[in-house]
C-alpha cells in the first residue's frame, strides 16, 4: 500500500505541475466554452440553463484529455517499475492482460467520443444547427463500444453475475453483456449530465472512486487499486482548479470517459448494484433528466420546471456552491453505506 500511495502522490504532483501550462495552451488555441444558446434533444433553446451558465463562457475545457493522458502514461510506466523492484502484483482474475485492456479501452475510447463532441461544439457549433454530436449519433457509438467492452468482461474475465446484498449472487449468463452495456452507457451519460456545476461531478467521482479503491484493495486487485490511485491523484490536482469559480472544465472528453470507466470498475469488482448506491448522485441526475424527457415527449408537459436535479435546485434559489457541497456530503454518506453493504454481504 505504501507504493500505491506513493504513486498517487506522484500522479498528483505531475498533474499539478502540468495543469497550468495546459490551461494556457487551451487559451492559446481557443479551446474553451463559447457563448451560444444551449439546445436540448428537440433542438429547442433552454434559456434557464443559459441564464445561470452564460458567465462561464470563455473558460477552457478539455482537462479530461490531460487526465486521460497522464493517468494512462503513469499507469503503463508503473508496471515495469514494479517488476524491476519485485513488488507483488496480484489480481482476482487470472487474465490480467484482459483486465488492463478493458480498463484502458474504456478510459480512452469513450474519451475519444467526448473529444470529437467537444471539437464540434467549439469549432463548428455556430455553423451547424445542432450543438455538438447529435444524441442518436453519440448513442450509437456508445452502444458499439459498451457492447464490445461488455463482451470482453463476459468472455475473457468470465463475469456474468450481479451480487445483490442480502439476496446473494444472480447468474445472468450471456444476458450480462446487455446489462453491462446498459450500466456503462447510463453512467457515461449520467456523469456528463452531472458535470454542470463547478466541482460537482469531479468531487462526486473522487469520493465514489475512494470507496471502490477500498474494495479493490481489500481483495488485493493490484491493477484496479493502482489505476484508481493514479486517477485519484490527477482528480485531486484538477479539482483545485475546478471548484467554484472554475478555471477549467473536463469537457465531454473527460465526462463520457470517467462515467463509463467508473461503471466498468464496479463491474470488474462485481459491485454493479453498489454502484447505484455509491454513485447515487449520478443516478438522481440522470433519473430527473429521463423523467423530464419522457414526460415532455408523451404528455407534452414538464414535471419539473427544469432538469437535471442540480439545475432545478439552482432555479429554486440554491447557490451553486451549496448544491456542490451538499452533493459531496450526500456521496460521502452513500459511499459509507455502500462500503458497509460490501463488507457485510
Amino acid at each position: 500500500m505504501g507504493f500505491i500511495l506513493g504513486i498517487l502522490l506522484l500522479s498528483f504532483i505531475l498533474n499539478s505541475l502540468s495543469i497550468i501550462p495546459f490551461i494556457n495552451l487551451l487559451y492559446r488555441y481557443k479551446f474553451r466554452r463559447q457563448n451560444q444558446t444551449t439546445v436540448d434533444a428537440w433542438d429547442k433553446p433552454t434559456p434557464i440553463f443559459d441564464m445561470y451558465h452564460r458567465k462561464k463562457a470563455g473558460i477552457p475545457i478539455g482537462a479530461g484529455f490531460l487526465l486521460i493522458l497522464s493517468t494512462t502514461l503513469i499507469f503503463l510506466f508503473t508496471f515495469p517499475v514494479m517488476y524491476f523492484f519485485w513488488i507483488p502484483f496480484t489480481s482476482v482474475y487470472s487474465n490480467i492482460q484482459s483486465e488492463l485492456k478493458i480498463l484502458l479501452t474504456t478510459f480512452i475510447s469513450f474519451g475519444l467520443i467526448g473529444l470529437f463532441d467537444d471539437i464540434k461544439k467549439i469549432f463548428f457549433g455556430k455553423r451547424e444547427k445542432f450543438f455538438g454530436l447529435r444524441l442518436r449519433h453519440k448513442l450509437v457509438l456508445e452502444i458499439i463500444l459498451s457492447l464490445l467492452i461488455s463482451y470482453w468482461l463476459y468472455s475473457e474475465l468470465k463475469i456474468n453475475i450481479i451480487n445483490v446484498p442480502f439476496l446473494g449472487v444472480i447468474d445472468m449468463g450471456v444476458f450480462f453483456v446487455l446489462f453491462s452495456s446498459f450500466v456503462i452507457i447510463s453512467f457515461s451519460n449520467a456523469f456528463n449530465i452531472t458535470d454542470g456545476l463547478d466541482g460537482l461531478a469531479s468531487g462526486v467521482l473522487m469520493i465514489s472512486l475512494i470507496a471502490f479503491w477500498v474494495i479493490s484493495s481489500s481483495i488485493l486487485d493490484t491493477p484496479l487499486t493502482l489505476f484508481i490511485a493514479i486517477w485519484l491523484g490527477g482528480l485531486l490536482a484538477f479539482l483545485y482548479f475546478n471548484i467554484y469559480p472554475a478555471r477549467i472544465f473536463l469537457g465531454d472528453v473527460g465526462a463520457l470517459s470517467f462515467g463509463a470507466t467508473l461503471a466498468v470498475i464496479a463491474l470488474i469488482l462485481g459491485k454493479s448494484f453498489l454502484l447505484l448506491i455509491i454513485g447515487g448522485v449520478f443516478v438522481a441526475e440522470i433519473f430527473t433528466s429521463l423523467i423530464q424527457l419522457l414526460s415532455k415527449k408523451y404528455t407534452g408537459k414538464k414535471i419539473m420546471k427544469v432538469a437535471p436535479l442540480h439545475l432545478y435546485l439552482q432555479h429554486k434559489g440554491w447557490h451553486e456552491t451549496t448544491i456542490v457541497f451538499r452533493g459531496w456530503l450526500a456521496t460521502i454518506a452513500l459511499a459509507v453505506f455502500g462500503l458497509w453493504l460490501a463488507f457485510i454481504s
